[in-house]
């Protein structure tokens, strides 16, 4: 069975940083892109990043370019993101998504999904 497992949520003061971790079982193909979206109480889903499957392309929400960082591990089947100078509104229930079939920016694109991981962010 596929499954995708995240980790590293937690409670943050703005300001700080936390990094987020998910790992794809071993039916997922490391020859897929991997990614993460959030989705805050009463919000629809959004996307976060994503990765290629070899790590050489990367995309990001416009709005948070500069404070995410996605990476891939060194098993592929991993991935993480590194979320620095977090606000209130980086609150979010994330979720870790894989195999993309399209653009990476749309919800409908991927095939698998995590079952989240809550980040709250204090002010």
């Amino acid at each position: 069975q596929v499954q995708l497992v995240e980790s590293g949520g937690g409670l943050v003061q703005a300001g700080g940083s936390l990094r987020l971790s998910c790992a794809a079982s071993d039916r997922i193909s490391s020859n897929y892109a991997l990614g993460w979206f959030r989705q805050a109480p009463g919000k629809e889903r959004e996307f976060v990043a994503a990765v290629s499957w070899n790590g050489g392309t990367t995309d990001y929400a416009d709005s948070l370019k500069g404070r995410f960082t996605i990476s891939r591990g060194f098993a592929k089947n991993t991935v993480y993101l590194q979320m620095s100078s977090l606000k209130p509104e980086d609150a979010a229930v994330y979720y870790c998504t894989a195999e993309s079939s399209g653009r990476y920016s749309d919800y409908a694109s991927w095939g698998y999904w995590g079952r989240g991981t809550q980040v709250t962010v204090s002010s």
